[in-house]
C-alpha cells in the first residue's frame, strides 16, 4: 500500500474512533476528551497496536505525530483566541491569585514527588511543571453545563485557568531556554533578554500590525481568507517564538490567538480555526498521546508512583488555588469550590508532558503516569463541581448575584427578589 494511503487509512480511523469515543464519553456526562484519550490507549499498543499493522511502515508513526503537532499549535491559538478581558477584569485580583498558587503548589508537590522516586532535577522539576497545568476547556465547559460560567466564581476559575495556563507556558519556556542555553548567569540573561524582545515585538505587532493585516483581508473576495490569514500568523508566532524567543512554539500560538482576538473579525477567525482544529487536527493529538502509552509496560512501582501524582496533583492544585482565591477574598465556600475547579488538567497538562517526552526530560514511565494522572483529574473534577454547586442551588450558600449571573440565571434572581419581598 503506497504510503499516502496508508495515512488515509490511519487518520481515517484515528478520526472516527475519536469521534465516537468522544460522543460516547460527552453522553456519560464527561468531557470528549476523556474518550479521545482512552480511544488512542486502545488503538496503541496498551491492547490494539494500530500502527504496527503488517501494512503500515514503521515511519507512519513519526508522521501521525508531525501531523499531531499542527493540533497542538492549533490547540493553543484557540485558548488565546477565547480570553475575555473585559468579563475578568472585574475579578482580576481573585483570578490571578488563584491562579498563581494553583500553580506554586502542585510544582512544588510534582517536584517533591519526582525527587521521592529518584529522578534527576531536572526531570522531577519538569514533573512539577505539568502538575501546574489547568484546562481552561475543561473547566469552561463544566461550568457552562452548570449554568455558572457568567457567576463571580465561573468568572474568577475562568481567570485563574486562564492565568494558569499563561504562567505555565512561560515557565515552561524560561524551563526549555535555560536547558538549551547553558547554565551561566550570562546565558540565562541573555535567554530572558531574547524573550523579552519576541514578546515586546510579538505585543506590537499584535497590537498595531495585526488588526490592520485583518482588517484589509477582509475586504478582498478571498476565500477564507481571514482563516488563512490567521493560520500564517500563528505559524510566523510560533516560528518566531522558538528560533527568535528561545521559547516554545506553542507560546507563539498562544501569544497570536491573544492577540487576534482582539480584532473585530475574532468570531470568524475562530469558527473557521474551530471547525478546522476539532474537525481533523486536536482529534489526531489526543488520540496520538494515548498510541504512545503503553500499558503493558506499568510495574508495581510505576502504579505507585502514578497514585503519589494523582495524589500531589488534586490535593496541590485544590489547596494552592483555594488558597489564592481566600486571599483575593472570596469566602471559604467559593474558594473550595474554585480549587475544585482547578483540578482538571485536561489538554494542557498533555501538552506540556507532551513536550517533556520529546525533549527527553520526562520519562517514558513518568509521561505514563503523567497521562493517568490527567485521566484521573478530568474524570473526577466535574462531579465534584457538580456536587458542590448542588449545594448552593439547595441554599448552602445564598448570596446576592451580580448583574451579569442575573442575566445567566434569571430564575435565581427572581428567586432572590422574592424572598427580600417576603
Amino acid at each position: 500500500m503506497a504510503a499516502f494511503l496508508q495515512l488515509a487509512f490511519l487518520v481515517s480511523v484515528i478520526l472516527f474512533c475519536a469521534k465516537t469515543a468522544g460522543y460516547i464519553s460527552v453522553r456519560l456526562g464527561q468531557p470528549s476528551v476523556l474518550g479521545e484519550l482512552l480511544v488512542g490507549i486502545v488503538l496503541g499498543p496498551s491492547l490494539l497496536n494500530l500502527l504496527a499493522l503488517p501494512f503500515i511502515q514503521h515511519s507512519m508513526a513519526e508522521t501521525i505525530t508531525e501531523f499531531a503537532e499542527f493540533g497542538v499549535l492549533l490547540l493553543m491559538f484557540l485558548a488565546g483566541l477565547e480570553l475575555h478581558f473585559s468579563e475578568m477584569r472585574q475579578n482580576l485580583h481573585v483570578a490571578s491569585l488563584a491562579g498563581f498558587w494553583g500553580v506554586v503548589f502542585p510544582v512544588l508537590m510534582g517536584w517533591g514527588a519526582g525527587a521521592l522516586f529518584g529522578l534527576d532535577s531536572n526531570s522531577a522539576l519538569f514533573l512539577g511543571l505539568t502538575l501546574g497545568a489547568t484546562s481552561v476547556s475543561i473547566s469552561a465547559q463544566t461550568l457552562i453545563e452548570l449554568k455558572a460560567l457568567r457567576s463571580r466564581i465561573g468568572l474568577s476559575l475562568l481567570g485563574a485557568a486562564v492565568f494558569d495556563d499563561i504562567l505555565i507556558i512561560l515557565f515552561l519556556s524560561v524551563f526549555l531556554g535555560i536547558q538549551g542555553g547553558g547554565e551561566t548567569a550570562a546565558d540565562v540573561l541573555a535567554i530572558l533578554l531574547r524573550m523579552a524582545l519576541f514578546l515586546a515585538l510579538s505585543v506590537l505587532l499584535g497590537l498595531w500590525g495585526l488588526p490592520w493585516i485583518i482588517r484589509q483581508t477582509a475586504k478582498l473576495p478571498i476565500s477564507q481568507g481571514l482563516l488563512t490569514v490567521s493560520l500564517i500568523v500563528m505559524f510566523i508566532y510560533g516560528i518566531a517564538a522558538e528560533f527568535l524567543g528561545g521559547m516554545a512554539a506553542i507560546t507563539g500560538a498562544f501569544l497570536a490567538g491573544l492577540m487576534l482576538g482582539r480584532c473585530p473579525e475574532k468570531e470568524q477567525i475562530e469558527n473557521g480555526a474551530h471547525a478546522l482544529a476539532y474537525g481533523l487536527f486536536v482529534p489526531v493529538f489526543f488520540v496520538n498521546i494515548g498510541l504512545s502509552i503503553n500499558l503493558r509496560e506499568f510495574r508495581l512501582d510505576s502504579l505507585l508512583l502514578t497514585i503519589v501524582i494523582i495524589l500531589a496533583a488534586v490535593i496541590g492544585k485544590w489547596l494552592g488555588a483555594g488558597w489564592g482565591a481566600r486571599l483575593g477574598g472570596l469566602d471559604k465556600r467559593e474558594a473550595f469550590r474554585l480549587g475544585a475547579g482547578m483540578i482538571s488538567r485536561g489538554e494542557v497538562g498533555l501538552i506540556v508532558a507532551d513536550v517533556g517526552i520529546r525533549q527527553g526530560l520526562l520519562p517514558h514511565e513518568e509521561f505514563s503516569a503523567v497521562v493517568v494522572m490527567v485521566l484521573a483529574t478530568t474524570l473526577i473534577t466535574p462531579p465534584i463541581l457538580r456536587y458542590l454547586f448542588a449545594q448552593k442551588r439547595h441554599g448552602m450558600e445564598k448570596k446576592p448575584l451580580e448583574a451579569e449571573q442575573a442575566e445567566v440565571q434569571p430564575e435565581a434572581s427572581n428567586r432572590s427578589e422574592s424572598e427580600e419581598e417576603a
